[in-house]
This record gives C-alpha cells, sequence and structure tokens, in this order.
C-alpha cells in the first residue's frame, strides 16, 4: 500500500480499503466496512473548507490518518484522500491479538470487539495521538488484502450516524461477516442467510 492507492477519489478508495488490514501494535484487523465523505457534500468536516480540524484533510499527502473525536468520547479513524476528502474506517474483523482487545474492550463476543468507528481504536489501542501521521508507514498502518480477503463481494448503503446527507449511498459493507456495525444496510441480513 502506497500513497498512489489514496491519491484517487474517495468513492474509488472506500470500497477497495475493504479486506485491507489496519494494525497497530501487536493488534490488527480486516477493514469490513468504511464510509466515503467529500468536501462537497454537508456531512464532510470539510465541507466548511479549510479550518484547523480539516487541516489535515486539505494539505496532507493522501494516505494519512485524520483522526478525530465523535460526541466527546471515540476516536475515529479516517484515511485521508483527495484533497477534503476520507474515508471513515468503519469496522473491522479482528486479526490479531485478540486477547489484547478483548482486554481493551472488556466485550464477550468476537464480533462486537471492532464493530463500530470508535470501538475499533479503543481495541486497536490508539486515540488522538496518530492524527496526522501516515498510514503507509506509520504507527497505525494499512497494508494491502490477505489472501483470505483477495476476492471481497461488498453491499453498498447509506451512512449512518449523521443528520446531513445521510441518504447517500456511500456506506460499504463486505459480506461474508458479523463484524459489520449496526444498522446493517439493506440487504445484508439476507446475504449472510444465503
Amino acid at each position: 500500500m502506497n500513497r498512489d492507492f489514496y491519491a484517487r477519489p474517495v468513492l474509488e478508495v472506500a470500497p477497495d480499503l475493504l479486506g485491507c488490514v489496519v494494525s497497530h501494535g501487536g493488534t490488527a484487523g480486516v477493514i469490513v466496512e468504511t464510509e466515503a465523505y467529500h468536501f462537497s457534500e454537508p456531512a464532510a468536516h470539510s465541507f466548511a473548507g479549510l479550518t484547523a480540524r480539516t487541516q489535515v484533510m486539505f494539505e496532507s499527502p493522501p494516505g494519512t490518518a485524520y483522526v478525530y473525536r465523535s460526541y466527546g468520547i471515540h476516536a475515529l479513524l479516517n484515511a485521508v484522500c483527495e484533497p477534503g476528502s476520507a474515508v471513515l474506517i468503519r469496522a473491522l474483523a479482528p486479526l490479531r491479538g485478540e486477547g489484547e482487545m478483548r482486554g481493551r474492550r472488556r466485550v464477550g463476543r468476537f464480533e462486537d470487539l471492532c464493530n463500530g468507528p470508535g470501538k475499533l481504536t479503543q481495541a486497536l489501542g490508539f486515540d488522538l495521538e496518530m492524527h496526522g501521521t501516515s498510514l503507509v508507514d506509520g504507527p497505525v498502518r494499512v497494508s494491502a488484502r490477505p489472501p483470505a480477503w483477495e476476492h471481497v463481494e461488498w453491499l453498498v448503503g447509506p451512512r449512518v450516524g449523521i443528520s446531513k446527507a445521510a441518504e447517500l449511498p456511500w456506506r460499504f459493507c463486505a459480506l461474508g461477516t458479523r463484524c459489520v456495525s449496526r444498522p446493517w444496510p439493506p440487504g445484508l441480513r439476507a446475504a449472510r442467510a444465503a
């Protein structure tokens, strides 16, 4: 994974991240859910233009981590793509370091360890200190799909947890895993049952 992977339209990068691996320290997970955010739509932080908060999205190279606090509680991980645009990493399927994740998250079910954007940063053990670091060679790293995830089938649905531009079908969820956050997009339950 290099910066060229991210230096593309956000709606191309978001589904292409599915199946890739996010790692930090001794923990790692496969990306199973993403959401795209573009400066042209009001749900994106960058919609307001260049600010101290969005500077990373406009002035840092593609493949930089945009990490912010949601509702004053959770740190959320985003990958900067084209200027003013980023992909929110919404959910992971744990791959390595499950014991560490369980110790940090204190949940019983495997699928609940990283099935939300705040849950995955907690499980991987990082917070706002990763804002502005490289996802190519930084402490939080995104790497290519492992063999078991080379061919990812996915569904598209509306983004969740937002009030503006919520109707845009810019949420991408991998099939074949229960680690996607709720509410599941239409068709995901039927696809799992098939």
